[in-house]
């Protein structure tokens, strides 16, 4: 199965490091697109960076990996799409954009094709999106992040706080949009579950945890769900480590002879 990378930062290089490892099964790194070539100098892809997106749009990879944040998947979808191609993303808080997601669903039903969505910084999207197929109460969303995982605007003031600060309380599609790089989980459980509209998110910046936590409670036909994720920060504290290794996970999947967590 050959991949191409949109992005070749923090995330891009681990899941660059996974697939050439063999972490990620049958996949081979066939290409990655960037602005800036130079961001790849002296690494071991460096032979195989562009910066043409239509070189990547028409090549002879079977899928592409979005790892540039929520502008490079605008950027990119329709032309991946269009070319044939399926779409695995990190940046699934972009989604939270009703326009944005309604022209994706429009793409993928013209060219028949997909856009995955790998687990990421969360747990229990697979129990959260098979209980949804029955009707669900009320889901919750908590997530805490140390102070330096937010700028000083999120923040609300230049210096961080020395206790937990709720940053937001409220729909999880306007919490998506405030703080778009530290909640795409948030949007991944929304839409699995009840939608982003119905989610309740709740974000702190809180001085007293060392790992970006996020708690979640789902009730309904099914029961009950409450869930804790306490997720080691990468190099840049907004996402943790376990997201590229998500992302190898479900390439993995792609080419696994048994598959576990459908």
């Amino acid at each position: 199965m050959k991949v191409g990378l949109i992005g070749y930062g923090q995330i891009g290089r681990s899941v660059a490091n996974a697939i050439r490892s063999g972490l990620a099964g049958e996949a081979e790194l066939a290409t990655i697109l960037v602005r800036d070539a130079s961001r790849a100098a002296g690494t071991p892809d460096e032979a195989i960076v562009h910066t043409d997106p239509v070189a990547l749009y028409a090549s002879d990879v079977d899928l592409v990996v979005e790892v540039g944040g929520h502008d490079a998947l605008r950027e990119h979808v329709t032309g991946v799409l269009e070319g044939g191609k399926d779409l695995m993303t990190v940046s699934v808080g972009a989604l939270a954009d009703p326009d944005f997601l309604a022209r994706i669903q429009a793409t993928t039903a013209r060219t028949g094709r997909r856009i995955l969505v790998p687990s990421g910084a969360i747990a229990g999207l697979d129990m959260i999106s098979a209980a949804a197929l029955a009707p669900l109460d009320s889901v919750t969303h908590t997530t805490r992040k140390p102070p330096q995982a937010f700028t000083a605007d999120q923040l609300g003031r230049s210096e961080p706080p020395t206790e937990p600060l709720l940053l937001f309380d409220g729909p999880a599609r306007d919490g998506v949009g405030r703080f778009p790089e530290n909640v795409n989980v948030a949007a991944a459980v929304s839409l699995a579950g009840i939608g982003l509209d119905r989610t309740r998110l709740r974000v702190y910046a809180d001085p007293t945890v060392q790992r970006n936590v996020h708690e979640v409670e789902v009730t309904g036909h099914f029961g009950r769900l409450f869930l804790r994720v306490e997720n080691e920060p990468s190099a840049n504290p907004k996402t943790g480590r376990v997201v590229p290794l998500s992302v190898a996970k479900a390439l993995r999947n792609l080419s696994a002879p048994i598959v576990f967590g459908l």
